[in-house]
């Protein structure tokens, strides 16, 4: 082999040399998705293994497919009193619930769109008991509430059942794609 040609070209004889990548190439990298900010406010979490990675997986592959790459949100992680206590001021509904969100009015200041999505806050007990009442892995479950709470902040909601069956299909088609089989095989397989 001649010192002026490069190692990476493949040639054999009476044939045409032929240029063989020297690395892979490069995939498209997925755009980071919105910022997130984890912030745990009740002790029984910090028990828990990864939750903070399991919510950030959930929200990036759920912002991902509903093509929202870019914004702010705030994931509250407590427990069954806080979230009573905001379900009641805010909904009220005086009983403890698994996930609430809290979408952010859309602002702007100036020329610009202030990309605020919102809150969602998951509460422990509620959702250590409802993952142990259907047998799921809590990991499973809590990627289940961030991504269905991720999807309320921006316009997924389940008042008819139309809406609901279109939010649920997300759910599951985003979930799948990280591994966490269909949440509602539970309660479809007891109808």
């Amino acid at each position: 082999m001649s010192a002026d040609r490069s190692p990476v070209l493949a040639a054999s004889a009476g044939s045409q040399a032929r240029a063989v990548p020297r690395h892979k190439p490069r995939l498209k990298r997925r755009s980071p998705g919105p910022k997130i900010e984890i912030i745990v406010r009740a002790p029984q979490w910090r028990g828990e293994c990864e939750v903070k990675k399991i919510v950030r997986e959930a929200i990036a592959e759920a912002a991902a497919a509903a093509s929202t790459t870019a914004g702010e949100l705030a994931i509250v992680l407590t427990d069954d009193s806080a979230i009573r206590t905001l379900n009641r001021d805010w909904r009220g509904k005086d009983a403890a619930t698994n996930v609430l969100s809290f979408p952010a009015p859309a602002m702007s200041g100036g020329n610009e769109v202030l990309t605020l999505l919102g809150d969602i806050v998951i509460a422990y007990e509620t959702t250590a008991r409802e993952a142990a009442a259907e047998n799921k892995p809590f990991g499973h479950h809590l990627a289940h509430l961030a991504v269905h709470g991720f999807l309320h902040l921006v316009g997924y909601d389940h008042k008819t059942d139309q809406e609901a069956d279109a939010m649920e299909q997300m759910e599951t088609t985003i979930l799948a794609r990280i591994g966490v089989p269909d949440p509602y095989i539970f309660r479809d397989a007891r109808i």
